[in-house]
């Protein structure tokens, strides 16, 4: 189950692909086109190991654990 860890309220257009970058903030790139990328909103996130960090069909971020294989 996820939890959300920031309210963002993220509007998606058609033709990104929405995602969290390495500073913790979320950007969005054009559907194909690599290393073009633009900031949308600066949170400055900070992860935690173990979990996986997405942004959730509100437009939040939210995570969820990792199940590791051993």
């Amino acid at each position: 189950m996820a939890e959300k860890v920031e309210k963002a309220g993220v509007k998606r257009e058609k033709g990104y692909v929405y995602f969290i970058d390495q500073d913790g903030d979320i950007s969005r790139s054009k559907t194909g086109q690599k290393g073009r990328k633009e900031k949308i909103n600066k949170i400055g996130l900070k992860r935690e190991k173990g979990y996986l960090y997405f942004i959730d069909s509100d437009g939040d971020i939210s995570r969820s654990p990792m199940k590791r294989r051993t």
